[in-house]
């Protein structure tokens, strides 16, 4: 496929990641207004990249974005899960704000036939810059919801929240979306669902060997009976999350489903086409593109182009996929889960092969991206996100964060704050996560509440500036402004918590639990399978050359 791109051009390269997100823009200028292109990934560790110093992984075309532009080293994510995360950046709020996190077990959206998810109040940047005359597009995950109270509703869909265009999965890259790797879909209330049912089997069967044997009076008709409510017990549970890869894992372009079950293995070669496609026939407007990877996300689907190419198993083979991928384009509180690499490039504005160690933030690119296309913020609400243009030019030498708020779920777990005028960067936990507690493993996901977590009265206190990795809590012997820190944080924590207002949790159990009159079919449900988009294909060459 051609690519025709205006000569008279800018460009602006933007590269982000999060536990959840990774994201990259680049932006061409058409009469004025540029051309946008993000690009994110999930679960991209920070040292995982070239540039931020792994050696073994091979990224050569996000270290020459970063060769070439301005590096974050200090830049933050809102959240460290794929829906809370997504919210802040597609929102520039904390995800608190729209009920997008809480203090429930479940803090992503597990299932596309769930109703939770964006709330419609909620303006993101795409609805701004369609306003504003924009081709906006979104290809890959979205994870953000699908309906409210019917099968074709679509009020959390991408295209009901600024986007013209959508083609992908409307929820994310699960272990149950892959043959052969299990369920990680409420593996808590799965397993208490098999308990229940192998005790009741165990009752069963005593029962009919006590009938047998004369040892109860109980009548045959009562045993059968009690068999076919067990057996019903049974086949709807395991119906449910039996079928779940067919129904959760789904491709869709636009309102139709298009692919049910999805083919993870070429749904990434299926997206760069699309997002060729795109902006080919959007070269006389000027357009926006969110390219949403399901890559580096848990299970692994990778091509056999790049199977057995790294040196760091299924892992490094798809981190390796997913720079191809950039390059085919040419465009829970502690540091590790919430810290991400942040790449800007602009040739002719932007200094080139330079990095700034100042707190910023994910929500920061809703204003920097509203900005760059000549729209204005809401004045109804609180953006959280600051303009990083100032601060990427050289213009200012600190972001207008003096705090950065962390939640795990509606729990204000840690604050980070950098006092005006200084360099320092302090950080206080006021509880953090009992990592040996089981659901953080049968789950994956960590608790925020009770048993799961350790609180810390004060709270812990570390100097990010000198230990990034927080591995010396401070203490009033070894710093003697512990107690006036300590303070200024609390203040700082007591005016942000006067903007909170109090909101519906879109992730309350009720949300997120599974409807069947809410799951998207592209047939008659239950029967929801088809392969409308097995055609696209795309040449690739050996990732190797």
């Amino acid at each position: 496929m051609s690519l025709y791109i205006n000569l008279r051009t800018v460009v602006v390269t933007i590269l982000f990641y999060s536990s959840t997100l990774l994201t990259y823009i680049t932006c061409t200028e058409t009469n004025l207004q540029p051309n946008i292109v993000l690009i994110m990934a999930d679960d991209l560790g920070i040292g995982d990249i070239g540039c931020y110093g792994n050696n073994t992984m091979r990224t050569p075309n996000i270290d020459n974005l970063a060769k070439d532009g301005v590096m974050l080293t200090h830049h933050i994510a809102a959240a460290p899960l794929c829906t809370p995360s997504r919210a802040a950046f597609m929102t520039g709020r904390y995800p608190i704000r729209s009920g997008m996190d809480n203090g429930y077990s479940v803090r992503v959206l597990v299932f596309t036939g769930s109703s939770g998810g964006l709330p419609e109040n909620e303006t993101t940047f795409a609805a701004l810059l369609q306003k504003q005359g924009y081709a906006t597009g979104i290809i890959g995950k979205w994870h953000l919801g699908v309906n409210c109270e019917s099968r074709n509703d679509h009020c959390h869909h991408p295209l009901n929240h600024g986007f013209d265009f959508f083609y992908g999965t409307p929820l994310t890259n699960i272990h149950d979306c892959k043959p052969g790797e299990g369920s990680a879909i409420l593996t808590n209330f799965q397993g208490r669902l098999r308990l229940i049912n192998n005790t009741l089997m165990v009752g069963l069967l005593i029962l009919f060997v006590m009938k047998w044997t004369g040892f109860t009076n109980l009548g045959w008709g009562i045993i059968v009976w009690l068999t076919v409510l067990c057996s019903l017990f049974f086949g709807a549970w395991y119906c449910v999350f039996g079928f779940m890869r067919v129904w959760n894992c789904l491709i869709m372009r636009n309102h139709d489903v298009v692919q049910q079950p999805s083919n993870g293995e070429t749904l990434p070669t299926r997206m760069v086409e699309e997002a060729l496609a795109f902006i080919e026939r959007n070269q006389r407007k000027p357009f926006l593109l969110l390219m949403s990877f399901l890559h580096v996300h848990t299970p692994f689907f990778t091509t056999k182009a790049f199977i057995g190419k790294s040196k760091h198993g299924a892992y490094g083979d798809n981190v390796e996929e997913m720079d191809w991928h950039v390059g085919k384009k040419g465009f829970a509180g502690w540091e590790g889960g919430i810290r991400v690499p942040g790449i800007f490039r602009w040739p002719g504005l932007l200094p080139s092969n330079e990095k700034i160690d100042v707190p910023t933030s994910l929500m920061d690119i809703y204003p920097t991206v509203v900005s760059l296309a000549g729209a204005s913020l809401p004045q109804d609400r609180v953006i959280d996100g600051q303009d990083l243009m100032p601060l990427l030019k050289g213009d200012v030498q600190r972001s207008e964060h003096e705090f950065l708020f962390h939640y795990c779920g509606a729990a204000l777990n840690a604050v980070r704050w950098h006092p005006k005028g200084s360099d320092t960067v302090w950080k206080a936990h006021f509880f953090t996560p009992k990592l040996e507690v089981g659901p953080c493993y049968r789950s994956e996901i960590c608790g925020c509440h009770g048993q799961y977590v350790i609180n810390h009265d004060p709270p812990l206190l570390f100097e990010l500036s000198k230990d990034p990795s927080e591995l010396n809590p401070l203490s009033p012997d070894t710093e003697p402004l512990f107690h006036e820190i300590q303070n200024q944080i609390q203040i700082g924590v007591e005016k942000h918590r006067k903007t909170l207002t109090s909101v519906p949790f879109q992730l309350a159990w009720n949300n997120v639990l599974w409807k069947p009159w809410l799951q998207p079919c592209c047939g008659t449900f239950p029967f929801c399978w088809c392969d409308k988009d097995s055609n696209v294909s795309i040449t690739m060459r050996d990732p190797s050359q």
